[in-house]
């Protein structure tokens, strides 16, 4: 027989392994916290932008859209060539880091907009000062190189990177880890909620008897506390007093 769960099975479930939830919600935000603000190193990030233009040419020439596609189009060979060895290598002997180009390329993030000829080149860093020179540099030794590298001349710097008053971390983001732990803690504590309900197979009421083994229930005895026992016991004594002899002793 397929077995179905109603919504009030559902609720006294929740409500009898409560304190597991809880526990497990508690648990899981306050170590979240406690590893986003102590254990997780800030990472901060700074960008620089370089503009892809059309190469000077004789005034009697026309700028026409054709140009701007080729610039466009050259954008995704620059995002892979600054990225690449013979740049990477150049920025890392001029400011003497102590990292691999494979290191420094992780640290770096090239995008651009969709037609777009602005190129943004972001660096990253637990030194915000650090992620402001990493990037500077990048864009600089990618624009004094690209014309050896590919015989054009067509990169200007826009804007470099610079350091505010207040740099602010971009990870972690503490108050988004304990929402998402906070989260996780609840499904988590739900799950093993109905997992151990799930696994206990313990009889509990008359009508598991007639689920699991099969046979009608005939009868069943309630469960008598001390107190109501013990009224019953007054009572039957007060009763037994003033029957006893044929007369009332007395109430």
């Amino acid at each position: 027989m397929e077995e179905t769960i109603s919504l009030k099975e559902i609720f006294e479930v929740l409500k009898k392994r409560i304190l597991l939830i809880i526990s497990l919600i508690v648990v899981a935000t306050v170590t979240s916290g406690l590893i986003s603000y102590f254990y997780l190193t800030p990472i901060y990030e700074s960008s620089s932008q370089f503009l892809v233009n059309q190469k000077e040419q004789e005034q009697s020439m026309n700028y026409n859209v054709n140009d701007i596609r080729t610039n466009v189009e050259l954008i995704n060979t620059y995002n892979v060539i600054i990225k690449s060895p013979a740049i990477l290598d150049d920025v890392i002997e001029e400011m003497e880091l102590d990292l691999s180009n494979g290191q420094l390329k992780n640290k770096l993030r090239v995008s651009s907009e969709q037609n777009s000829q602005v190129v943004m080149v972001t660096a990253t860093d637990p030194d915000p000062n650090q992620a402001a020179e990493i990037a500077n540099t990048t864009v600089e030794i990618f624009q004094n190189k690209i014309p050896t590298l590919m015989n054009v001349n067509n990169v200007h710097i826009l804007s470099q990177a610079v350091v505010g008053t207040n740099p602010q971390p971009v990870k972690p983001q503490p108050i988004l880890n304990i929402a998402i732990a906070f989260v996780v803690g609840a499904m988590a504590g739900v799950g093993l909620a109905f997992l151990l309900e799930y696994m206990d197979n313990t009889i509990k009421n008359e009508s598991d008897v007639e689920q699991i083994l099969g046979v009608p229930v005939l009868g069943v005895i309630s469960e008598i506390s001390e107190q109501d026992l013990g009224d019953y016991r007054t009572t039957r004594s007060k009763t037994t007093t003033q029957t006893s002899g044929g007369e009332s002793l007395g109430a």
